[in-house]
């Protein structure tokens, strides 16, 4: 191995234990950076060439991203978000009864949209609303982080990591939904046991005091009726097996032809972030591939437990996205039990620790900001149990 391969090599690691820890110790740099930088520094190294870089970009996926967050932007301005927790804690106002409305009603949003929108805009909502009924915030906290991310495991629009598979494997909408719905409302409710077992304040069937409803949840009619009905076009054209990066453009393009809202204030809500650090993340994977690094991987694809745990494993040290890209390139697209593995580990191994989705450092920096504290060690209680039964579950269910 000659100097400039081994700089590489190390270069390669590094960009990698970055992402892993979310930070470069003594920079400010995030996960969107150190993709980007160490991306850079491999092209002018001569890993890859500019060109093969840029052709490394998947298109289909950053158009669907970018897609669904300006849907996803369109509806937080409308009110839908705001009127859909409403609609929930409608029905209830005990502590078990807006446990279930929050786990399921967060969860299912997540399998619609984007799970770290829901959480970004679930968060304050909640914590609003067990502070003015004088409830512990931690159990519906840990409901949030834990739902966005169950609930997302079922769809291809789910989370970011299901857009890739998506993208990579051809599944149709509608099938990965029929194969991993189950999952995903099982896992749901084993979570309100969980949750139910862990925090005794949470098992009272008593109604709290009346909760009065903000004015900041109403609704802008015409921004709302609009985005209703193409969201509804787009999730029908999901349905029927349209291309999804192509109907979700579509429909962001007619949300953006506005006179209501300044495009700024739209365009502002699309997490550029992520869209960089899946840009960078894509060049990192072909230079993996190029020096052959997957090698070691390769046995993983011999039985689906040990692909399972693999998935579980790279997911929590590197994060899911770049998990998903490192192992996307060992199955054959046509072999859909494992790309449904691959989403069910990487979304539910999300739940292990604090640190394994954006999802759950969403939820704990959200309740940080507003004066709560969501330890590490509070999350770990509950998850390591949740992320145990749920990846036991998915692997017998799709096994």
């Amino acid at each position: 191995m000659n100097v400039l391969q081994l700089v590489i090599y190390s270069l390669l690691g590094l960009t990698y234990l970055g992402l892993a820890l979310g930070y470069i110790p003594g920079l400010r740099m995030n996960r969107a950076t150190i993709a980007l930088v160490g991306s850079a520094f491999l092209i002018a190294l001569g890993a890859v060439n500019l060109q093969e870089a840029w052709q490394a970009i998947d298109a289909n996926t950053i158009i669907f991203l970018l897609s669904m967050m300006v849907v996803n932007a369109n509806l937080e301005y409308s009110g839908f978000f705001r009127r859909s927790l409403s609609l929930l804690l409608s029905v209830t106002r005990s502590p078990l009864g807006l446990l279930i409305a929050l786990t399921f009603g967060s969860g299912i949003l997540s399998a619609v949209f984007l799970n770290d929108t829901i959480a970004l805009i679930f968060t304050p909502l909640t914590l609003s609303l067990t502070q003015a009924l004088r409830l512990n915030p931690i159990p519906y906290l840990l409901t949030i982080a834990g739902a966005t991310n169950i609930g997302s495991v079922c769809t291809l629009s789910g989370n970011p990591q299901n857009i890739l598979i998506g993208s990579f494997s051809g599944i149709p909408y509608l099938d990965f939904l029929r194969a991993l719905a189950p999952v995903a409302l099982i896992g749901l409710a084993i979570q309100i046991g969980l949750l139910w077992l862990l925090y005794p304040d949470v098992r009272s069937t008593q109604p709290c005091q009346e909760l009065s409803i903000s004015n900041k949840n109403r609704i802008f009619k015409p921004l709302f009726n609009k985005t209703l009905v193409i969201t509804t076009g787009l999730l029908i054209a999901f349905a029927m097996g349209l291309p999804l990066a192509e109907s979700a453009l579509v429909a962001a393009s007619l949300l953006l032809i506005t006179r209501r809202i300044k495009p700024q204030r739209i365009l502002q809500k699309v997490d550029w972030n992520l869209l960089v650090m899946f840009s960078g993340l894509f060049i990192l994977t072909r230079v993996t591939q190029k020096l052959n690094l997957l090698q070691p991987f390769t046995h993983a694809v011999n039985t689906s437990a040990s692909f399972l745990s693999v998935t579980v494993i790279l997911s929590n040290l590197i994060s899911n996205v770049p998990a998903v890209l490192l192992l996307h390139p060992l199955i054959p697209k046509d072999d859909t039990q494992y790309w449904l593995l691959l989403a069910a580990g990487s979304t539910l191994a999300g739940n292990l620790t604090l640190f394994g989705s954006v999802a759950n450092l969403i939820v704990v920096e959200a309740a940080t900001n507003l004066g709560y504290k969501l330890t590490f060690i509070e999350h770990l209680r509950f998850g390591i149990p949740l992320t145990l039964c749920t990846l036991i579950l998915a692997y017998l269910w799709i096994h």
